[in-house]
């Protein structure tokens, strides 16, 4: 059975505060590793009343310190709002107190609105464009013989390793021409999906950290105890989209019975776009669910990302998912 990882967004909830939300993601990440979850990545964002995690780096490091085995990354830097010589060092930072459990994902998103990006950047003009070079310029300052003259300290001769994010066929290609893992944003970017992954794997050339294709892709899983209790715990999520997509960012909602039904059919159809590649039910549902679109993009690795308001209920679907898994991985054994 493939491997399960966790994407966290430190999301913070209505009523809530920064400080609570970094305590349950270090929660999550402990209940993680003992579930056996492969990996636990923070995603940069900026400006969003709701995602705590934009000093990803920083956030990662109380991950990692209070963990001892499950991968920790960033799903991603935004590399373009960022010198890559910043980055080498604060992963090869990383790497040096953690050693061997460091991913660095990159995105060239701005992860945030433009005014907020111009804030981060000052130059957008070019600072995007400028994506490829920077991912070349960042791994140069993590090899063992860099070739410029400027020495990332800590970070040259890092093994960290590095993942091209994506959420089209932009980052497909790129990841395929430098022989890096990609991880794709079908999370809430489901559209170009097949496509990039179909670029991805025609168009892999192999490179020293990377012999083949591996594609790691996001998943929404919403599990609970009953298929009932699981829809309803999903509205916030939900919500929380709808709020973000008619450009009303908030907090992480409560849930609410009966929301999908009080939606007018433009944000009911949105809502079926961008969530489409979702579990939602108790563990016979979602192990269905997950089975079925496992079978139909031949993913090596899933991303499981779980919004959920209440910290215990998150938990618990997090917990669910790791069940169906290990129930998977048993029937495959044929035990």
């Amino acid at each position: 059975m493939i491997p399960f990882s966790i994407l966290d967004l430190s999301p913070i909830a209505e009523g809530s505060n920064p400080s609570a939300s970094f305590r349950n993601t270090l929660d999550l990440a402990q209940h993680g590793e003992r579930w056996g979850y492969q990996r636990y990545w923070l995603a940069e964002h900026h400006g969003m009343p709701g995602i705590a995690s934009a000093a990803t780096a920083v956030v990662m490091a109380h991950v990692a310190g209070g963990t001892s085995t499950i991968r920790v990354g960033a799903g991603g830097i935004m590399l373009p709002n960022h010198a890559p010589l910043v980055i080498a060092e604060q992963f090869g930072t990383l790497e040096a107190l953690f050693p061997g459990r460091i991913d660095l994902g990159l995105g060239r998103a701005p992860g945030s609105d433009q005014t907020t990006a111009r804030a981060l950047r000052r130059n957008l003009e070019t600072d995007a464009d400028a994506f490829p070079q920077d991912v070349l310029e960042l791994q140069d300052y993590l090899s063992d013989n860099p070739r410029q003259r400027v020495m990332a300290v800590p970070g040259k001769g890092a093994k960290v390793p590095l993942w091209i994010l994506g959420s089209s066929t932009f980052g497909a290609q790129l990841a395929a021409h430098l022989g890096l893992p990609f991880a794709f944003a079908s999370h809430f970017a489901p559209q170009m999906m097949l496509q990039a992954l179909s670029l991805y794997r025609a168009n892999f050339q192999p490179s020293a950290q990377l012999s083949k294709p591996y594609v790691m892709l996001g998943f929404n899983v919403f599990a609970a105890d009953t298929d009932e209790e699981a829809h309803f715990r999903a509205t916030s999520m939900q919500q929380a989209f709808v709020n973000l997509r008619t450009g009303r960012p908030s907090q992480l909602p409560p849930p609410k019975a009966g929301y999908l039904e009080s939606l007018g059919l433009p944000e009911r159809a949105m809502l079926d776009s961008v969530l489409s590649c979702t579990a939602i039910g108790a563990a016979p549902t979602v192990s269905r669910q997950l089975q079925d679109f496992i079978a139909r993009t031949g993913a090596d690795e899933l991303m499981i990302t779980s919004q959920i308001y209440e910290h215990a209920q998150r938990l618990r679907s997090y917990e669910i998912t790791a069940e169906v898994r290990q129930s998977l991985a048993r029937e495959q054994a044929g035990l």
